[in-house]
C-alpha cells in the first residue's frame, strides 16, 4: 500500500531549482542524488519515511505527516554546539546572518535522524521525532492545554473534589490536585478557608502573585454601590468574563464568602469554551467571525475619587491561528463599548454568530450553579469559565482577588502538569 501512495507522489512530483525531478527518496538513502526510489521501513517498529527536495524547501514524510520545512528554517533552527546553547536553552546564531536563498548541498536521513550539510560544511542533526513535535504540521495535531469541556451535568458526573486547605497550602500532593482540576476544568474549590481577607490572601499567594488592578490587591465586594459597577449591587448578575476592558484580561479570579445574611446570591458558572465548540459544530462560519471581529469594551468610572476610563480591544473568541485551538473567550455584555470597529456589511452576521454563542451559553443545562459559603474559595480561569449570580437579599460580602496567569501555569509546571 505504501508503495502505491509513493509511485502516485513519485508521479505528481514538483521540480527542484536546478529543473530537475528530484523523486521521493526513502529515509536512509544518501546525498542528494536522483536515485531509484525504493520501497521499505526504516527499522521493524520505526515510523514509515521518505523525503523530496524542493526549489525552496524540504519535504518529509515521516508516519502519517506530511512536512514541509523551509531551507531558512532548518538553518535557523540548527541545534549544534555553536547554534545553540544547550545549557541556557537559547539561540546563539544570528538568524538576520542567514542567507534567505540558503539551500542544503546533501540530504541524508536514517531511522531516526535528518543530517542536512549546508555549503559553508556546517551539518545541522534534527531527530524525526523532534520535527514531527515542532514542524507546523506537527504543532496543527497538538493541543497546548488539555481540558475536559463541560457543562452541570458532566461536571457533577465527573464528582471533583474540593481540596482541603491544609493539604492546599502544606502539600504538593494537595497543591498538584488542585491545579490539575483547575487546568481541566477551569474551576476549583478548596474548603476549609479561615474566612477572612488576610486568610483568603495566603490561598492565592500559594500559586501565583496577585495581581494589582483599579479595585486594589485584595477587594472587598459588598453591595454598597461604592464602586460604580453593577457587580457591587444586589441584582442578578448575566453570564460574563471579567476584565474585558483590560488589554490583557486578568487569568485568574478568586472567590471567597465571608458572610451572607439573607437569600438567593448563588454563584453561576459556565464553561465558555464547552458553549463554543458547540457554536463550531453547528455554525463553522459564526465562530470564525467571533474569531475575527475586534470589538471594544470599556470601564467608565465616576464614583466618589475614583475616576477611570479603560478600554481593551480584542474579538469575543480568541484562538491559536495555526490550529484553531480557543484560549481565551472575552464576553461581557455589560462592559462592551459601541461597535464601531466593524463595517456595515459585517455588522448584522457579527450579530447573528454573537446571537449562536449568547444561546449556547444560555442553555439551562450548560448553567452549574454553587452556594458559596464562608470556608469555601473558589478559583476561577477567567480566560475560559463566565460566571454570575442570582439577585440576593441581606448582607453579603465577599472577598477575592485576581492572579497572574503565567504564574499559575508555571506553578503547575513545575509540579509536573502539562500547562
Amino acid at each position: 500500500m505504501w508503495c502505491r501512495r509513493l509511485a502516485r507522489l513519485l508521479r505528481g512530483q514538483q521540480r527542484g531549482s536546478t529543473g530537475r525531478c528530484w523523486p521521493w527518496l526513502p529515509c536512509g538513502t544518501g546525498p542528494v542524488l536522483a536515485v531509484p526510489a525504493r520501497c521499505h521501513p526504516t527499522a521493524p517498529e520505526s515510523p514509515w519515511c521518505a523525503w523530496q527536495l524542493h526549489q525552496d524547501h524540504l519535504e518529509l514524510r515521516y508516519g502519517h505527516t506530511l512536512m514541509r520545512l523551509d531551507f531558512v528554517w532548518l538553518r535557523d533552527h540548527c541545534r549544534s554546539a555553536s547554534c545553540y546553547n544547550a545549557k541556557t536553552n537559547q539561540r546563539s546564531l544570528d538568524t538576520a546572518s542567514v542567507d534567505l536563498a540558503i539551500r542544503p548541498q546533501a540530504v541524508r536521513v536514517d531511522e531516526t535522524t535528518l543530517f542536512l550539510t549546508w555549503p559553508d560544511g556546517h551539518v545541522t542533526r534534527y531527530g524525526l521525532e523532534w520535527l514531527l513535535k515542532n514542524s507546523y504540521e506537527g504543532q496543527k495535531q497538538q493541543v497546548m492545554h488539555p481540558r475536559i469541556l463541560w457543562n452541570a451535568e458532566i461536571y457533577r458526573q465527573a464528582q471533583v473534589p474540593s481540596i482541603d486547605c491544609r493539604s492546599f497550602l502544606e502539600t504538593d500532593e494537595g497543591l498538584k490536585e488542585f491545579l490539575q482540576n483547575f487546568l481541566l476544568y477551569g474551576i476549583a474549590f478548596v474548603e476549609n478557608v479561615t474566612p477572612t481577607k488576610e486568610d483568603t490572601e495566603i490561598l492565592a499567594e500559594r500559586i501565583s502573585i496577585i495581581r494589582e488592578t483599579i479595585y486594589g490587591r485584595m477587594w472587598y465586594f459588598t453591595s454598597d454601590f461604592s464602586r460604580g459597577d453593577t457587580a457591587y449591587t444586589k441584582l442578578a448578575l448575566d453570564r460574563h468574563t471579567d476584565t474585558t476592558y483590560f488589554q490583557e484580561p486578568c487569568g485568574i479570579q478568586v472567590f471567597h464568602c465571608l458572610k451572607h445574611e439573607g437569600t438567593g446570591g448563588r454563584t453561576l458558572l459556565v464553561d465558555g469554551f464547552h458553549a463554543a465548540e458547540q457554536v463550531l459544530r453547528r455554525a463553522p462560519e459564526h465562530f470564525q467571525l467571533l474569531t475575527k471581529v475586534p470589538l471594544k469594551h470599556e470601564y467608565v468610572e465616576n464614583v466618589g475619587g475614583c475616576h477611570n476610563h479603560m478600554i481593551g480591544v480584542g474579538p469575543v473568541l480568541n484562538v491559536y491561528p495555526w490550529n484553531n485551538e480557543l484560549y481565551l473567550i472575552r464576553y461581557n455584555n455589560y462592559d462592551r463599548a459601541v461597535i464601531n470597529t466593524v463595517p456595515h456589511d459585517v455588522v448584522r452576521r457579527w450579530y447573528h454568530a454573537h446571537r449562536a454563542l449568547t444561546a449556547e451559553l444560555r442553555r439551562p443545562d450548560n448553567e452549574l450553579w454553587v452556594k458559596l459559603k464562608p470556608g469555601k474559595a473558589l478559583f476561577v480561569d477567567n480566560w475560559r469559565v463566565l460566571h454570575g449570580r442570582e439577585a440576593f437579599t441581606g448582607y453579603r460580602q465577599l472577598c477575592g482577588c485576581y492572579l497572574t496567569r503565567d504564574d499559575v501555569l508555571n506553578t503547575a509546571r513545575l509540579l509536573g502538569l502539562q500547562a
